[in-house]
């Protein structure tokens, strides 16, 4: 199941007693974790039915003790256990001389309790009788991180949730510019989203104007301008960035011109040259497939490996690896070099 199927389920009243949020992406187990906070009881019911815990502060017998409780003036009672991997889980064994409290209560969970467990930043371990248990009477749902590739289209989708439209340069420049943190993308959208009117197309204007992307000197028009070997313009885009490291820091410009040129040279190994089998290849909208095309055009095989090869020599030197250098002076010395 997704997040949305999930929450479609909730919204249906279609509910568990039990549910195991765990995974290494934290936006969707807090999309899920805040819909059932929020939606699933009336704000009367909240006061006397939801229990919120976090799991450094808490320990699985108060979980226990809450989940066990019936719940007052309501059809259920909500247990949000927040943070859950800090939690100490207790034994995970049904030895017979001893009683598992746990395990007990999860192979016999009370229906009238809706309790979940939300775990964050890693797995669950799916070998422990925790997690079958939950699993056989529940539901588990593991948030995995997005590919880079697949950071557009669920841009796309996450608009799209919201009665808007985007162009794909502006969802491709969010992805680059933002990386694969959802969160952060979700906020910088909803933000974005109060500067443009509903149904309106979110341009890469908008995004340049709101997101404080400059519109000429940016880590995209410095690949372009690298792509056409145009060293006037290359080194203005450079000076700018020198002059302004916060909104350009040398991490985030080497990031991407490595997942840049990455693409180059996948583009030299692909056998289907079209635009739909080079798009699927480099994982790009074929939109892009052009600026590709013409970096593979002015960088062979070989430029495009030393290339790969000086974006980690020079992001070795910017964190004072074989160098005493300012990262200005070292832009500087990397565009010339794969310049020439």
């Amino acid at each position: 199941m997704t997040a949305d199927d999930i929450i479609k389920d909730l919204k249906n009243r279609k509910y568990k007693p039990l549910y195991l949020l765990h995974g290494e992406e934290p936006y969707f187990i807090d999309q899920v974790s805040n819909y059932a906070e929020h939606q699933l009881l009336s704000e009367a019911e909240r006061g006397f039915n939801q229990t919120v815990l976090y799991g450094k502060d808490t320990d699985i017998m108060v979980v226990l003790n809450a989940a066990k409780r019936y719940p007052m003036m309501a059809e259920y009672q909500v247990v949000l256990v927040k943070e859950a991997q800090d939690m100490k889980w207790g034994r995970d064994d049904d030895d017979k001389k001893s009683i598992n409290p746990l395990l007990n209560y999860l192979e016999n969970p009370l229906k009238s309790t809706i309790l979940i467990f939300c775990y964050k930043y890693g797995k669950f371990d799916k070998r422990k009788k925790t997690y079958k248990a939950i699993e056989k009477n529940g539901v588990i749902f593991e948030s995995a991180p997005l590919y880079d590739s697949k950071i557009p289209s669920w841009i796309e989708a996450f608009v799209a949730g919201k009665k808007y439209r985007i162009d794909p340069q502006a969802s491709a420049m969010l992805a680059e510019y933002l990386g694969n943190d959802l969160s952060k993308i979700a906020n910088e959208m909803e933000k974005l989203m109060l500067n443009v009117p509903v149904g309106q197309t979110i341009t890469l204007q908008h995004v340049q104007d709101n997101i404080g992307i400059s519109k000429e000197y940016n880590v995209f028009e410095l690949q372009s301008a690298l792509s056409r070997k145009d060293p006037f313009k290359v080194n203005q885009i450079i000076n700018y960035f020198e002059a302004n490291p916060k909104a350009n820091p040398i991490v985030l410009v080497l990031g991407n011109l490595n997942n840049f040129f990455s693409k180059v040279l996948l583009y030299h190994y692909a056998k289907d040259k079209s635009p739909q089998g080079l798009a699927r290849e480099l994982g790009v909208s074929p939109y892009f497939i052009k600026d590709y095309e013409l970096a593979a055009r002015n960088y062979n095989y070989g430029k495009s490996m030393q290339i790969i090869s000086l974006l980690r020599e020079y992001d070795l030197k910017s964190k004072g690896v074989d160098s005493n250098s300012g990262n200005g002076e070292l832009m500087k010395e990397l565009m010339f070099k794969i310049l020439h």
